[in-house]
């Protein structure tokens, strides 16, 4: 089978990411001033950067796994065909989705995507807020692909095409789609809901292009007029350094399995179970967070 030559599509991008971001920044501060931080951006940017030169030692890890999957245990040869690109499409973001989702709860994969909902801000640089950690990892979620005969080129070009979607959904200055392309697409709004930390928002909307799997897995939360959305952690960080932003949940997460005095299952729990889930029955996740807002609706 010839394998085409294609490029990485990412690297391509970075002068549009950096023409758009200053583009957006500018409207935005001129608009709304309280909606923009340039310091903020800045550790955005920082930790995109980060996220590219660490990205290629993880790729070389993710490169040999897949090549080595597909090289002796691929079930069939799927072509560099049309159609192969399309099932590809929707396979791939299916394993997104999932890949999404255990990012939040768990919370030894919450430790590494944390990174990513730091920012109290939303606008395009926020999509460049990349973990450091979570390439060496996250690619466990899509190792059926290559398996099903998916060639690993074919899967880190789909990978690719799927962040770059994701890049343009990260802005306060698209409010609605049409009602078609809200209906089947991961939008602005759908994404807006995903980076709240409204009690109503946590864990919705996990979608990377196509918001049909959280509508079908029971996910999915739209952005209501009523309900204004509030960027960042139930427990936010003050702090711009990238280092910290990249590492701090880290830090957090073994802290509480050797110093929280947990026996063996305990401490595996830290590791299992939702970011803010305590051995000793204190700690509270998101379900309790959402059930406890929705009782207060009612009563008021």
């Amino acid at each position: 089978m010839e394998i085409p030559h294609i490029p990485d599509l990412i690297l391509y991008a970075i002068p549009f990411f950096v023409v758009t971001v200053i583009t957006e920044g500018i409207i935005v501060s001129r608009k709304f001033p309280s909606g923009y931080s340039v310091k903020d951006a800045l550790a955005s940017i920082s930790m995109g950067l980060g996220n590219v030169f660490i990205g290629f030692a993880s790729q070389l890890l993710v490169a040999f796994v897949f090549t080595v999957l597909y090289d002796n245990f691929r079930v069939t040869t799927l072509p560099f065909s049309w159609w192969v690109w399309i099932l590809l499409l929707f396979a791939d973001d299916f394993c997104y989705y999932w890949t999404h989702r255990i990012g939040h709860e768990s919370r030894l994969f919450w430790a590494s995507h944390i990174v990513h909902h730091s920012s109290r801000k939303f606008n395009l640089s926020t999509a460049l807020r990349q973990t450091w950690t979570g390439g060496f990892f996250t690619f466990l979620f899509y190792l059926a692909l290559p398996v099903i005969g998916f060639h690993p080129v074919m899967i880190f070009t789909q990978m690719s095409v799927s962040l770059l979607y994701q890049y343009w959904i990260h802005t306060e200055l698209i409010k609605k789609m049409p009602r078609w392309f809200e209906s089947v697409m991961n939008t602005p709004s759908h994404h807006r809901v995903h980076h709240g930390s409204n009690p109503l928002y946590l864990d919705r909307n996990y979608a990377g292009i196509f918001i049909i799997w959280d509508k079908w897995f029971g996910t999915f939360q739209p952005e209501l007029d009523h309900e204004k959305v509030q960027y960042g952690l139930t427990t936010n960080i003050d702090s711009y350094n990238p280092v910290y932003i990249g590492f701090h949940e880290w830090g957090n997460l073994f802290r509480d399995i050797f110093s929280s005095g947990a026996n063996w299952r305990g401490k595996i729990g830290y590791l299992l179970h939702r970011p803010g889930w305590r051995h000793d029955g204190t700690g509270k996740v998101s379900e309790d967070l959402r059930r406890e807002y929705l009782e207060s609706k009612k009563q008021s």
